[in-house]
């Protein structure tokens, strides 16, 4: 190791202090996921001339996840398709990728992390963009596939091929009405499966989207032959001729070939705790990504960030969230920093229907439908207390942009606008000044 590279535990030594780091320092990033590949690119791209090593369990180099449930799951596109940039691009950028590795401690004072078998590598600041799995359900901890990963897709569809190689029609159960649920539900029937979907809240959708769309959701995948049961409470797993037989609470029960868990996330912030950094269900970061310790950082999935538009803290478990995160975290590692305040966003394909979101729709109490949920394009503009916190789309991907500036900025939005005919987000955010000041309520005497 050169001496440019080696850090000492006193500040102002080797160590990243006040969010810079040596010219020739190094810059250790723990997950490979989005947000730990973006800081690494981005730390390249803003003229940092010192080592990047990006290191993470994952055995694959980064990917685009969001296709891992969508194209790769239903086998329009292959896995190499769902690369996040080609395999020469890492060297190219002098970025020391290393893949399949466990990282099992981190040492705050010596500024080092130590991986399974011992070996230890020193930083000059370090970023833990370390992600989250898939969480588990008791009664399906050993019986059901999960979909987080790209490796996850193989063994799940290998175990369809299988059914399907008899002649039968392979039954998938999918546990978990949200995002990722109802799009392997979506993949999966595509691929010709029976799929059934169980769902412990009352509707499918629930913590992402207003009633009226997780409603059209729901019938969009009763019509192309999912079926949709909601509050449900698993009991009970067992095996049945090679078959899962499934049973909730209330006696329900379901036979199926292929279980697919997809209740959530829990974030992986293990290793931060065990460093003592502070960690309150994800790594507590402030508005510059920077965590409890002196030069080290935290993006993506795994971060708990203040929420400079709505107040409170929040982890987004959003691609795009996750990309702007890791961008944030290098430049405060250079010394640029920025106060974080993206408007998360997201998207979702099922079935043909692309449907974007942005902000926080769950916000809102009122919600205000342009065109019809049911058939085409539509904008849903849901307000909480007169302002604009979130918009949803199909079609209108211009103005579901749109809104994520109008949100962030939280411009006087008249209600006549927001609910007229025709409104055009796109052409209210280039001037929405022009829309003054909210009216102030005439004193009472």
């Amino acid at each position: 190791m050169s001496e440019a590279s080696r850090s000492d535990s006193s500040r102002g030594g080797g160590r990243a202090t006040g969010g810079h780091v040596p010219r020739r320092g190094r810059v250790v990033i723990v997950g490979t996921g989005i947000a730990g590949a973006t800081a690494a690119e981005t730390l390249r791209k803003q003229g940092f001339a010192g080592s990047i090593v990006l290191v993470g369990d994952d055995p694959s180099p980064p990917y685009r996840r969001p296709m891992v449930s969508k194209d790769v799951l239903s086998g329009s596109a292959g896995g190499h398709k769902a690369l996040l940039k080609p395999p020469a691009f890492w060297s190219e950028m002098t970025i020391e990728l290393r893949t399949g590795i466990q990282v099992h401690e981190v040492d705050i004072a010596a500024a080092t992390i130590e991986f399974e078998d011992g070996a230890a590598l020193s930083y000059d600041a370090l970023i833990l963009a370390t992600g989250g799995r898939p969480r588990r359900l008791d009664p399906l901890r050993a019986d059901g596939h999960t979909l987080r990963h790209l490796h996850d897709v193989g063994p799940l569809r290998a175990e369809l091929e299988r059914v399907g190689s008899t002649g039968a029609i392979p039954a998938v159960l999918v546990v978990g009405g949200g995002l990722v649920g109802m799009e392997v539900a979506a993949s999966a029937r595509a691929t010709g499966a029976e799929v059934t979907v169980v769902e412990m809240g009352d509707r499918v959708l629930e913590r992402i989207l207003p009633e009226p769309i997780s409603a059209m959701y729901e019938r969009t995948h009763r019509a192309a032959g999912v079926a949709v049961h909601t509050e449900v409470l698993l009991a009970e797993v067992s095996e049945v001729g090679g078959r899962k037989r499934v049973v909730a609470a209330d006696g329900r029960e379901w036979i199926a070939d292929v279980v697919v868990v997809a209740v959530g996330m829990t974030p992986n912030d293990e290793l931060a705790a065990a460093a003592r950094l502070a960690v309150a269900d994800g790594i507590v970061v402030d508005e510059f990504c920077a965590t409890s310790a002196s030069g080290v950082y935290a993006a993506g999935d795994v971060a708990r960030f203040p929420n400079r538009i709505l107040g409170g803290t929040e982890r987004v478990e959003h691609w795009n969230h996750a990309q702007a995160h890791g961008a944030a975290a290098a430049r405060s590692i250079l010394g640029m920093p920025e106060p974080y305040e993206e408007v998360p966003w997201c998207w979702t394909s099922q079935f043909g229907r692309t449907l974007q979101i942005a902000g926080w729709p769950g916000r809102g109490n009122e919600l205000i439908v342009h065109g019809d949920v049911h058939d085409g394009a539509f904008l849903a503009l849901s307000l909480a207390d007169d302002r604009l916190v979130g918009a949803i789309g199909v079609g209108r991907p211009r103005d579901v942009r749109a809104a994520c500036s109008l949100i962030k900025d939280g411009p006087f939005l008249p209600r006549e606008l927001l609910g007229g005919d025709g409104v055009d987000l796109v052409e209210t955010a280039a001037a929405p000044d022009r829309f003054g000041a909210p009216p102030v309520a005439a004193p009472r005497e």
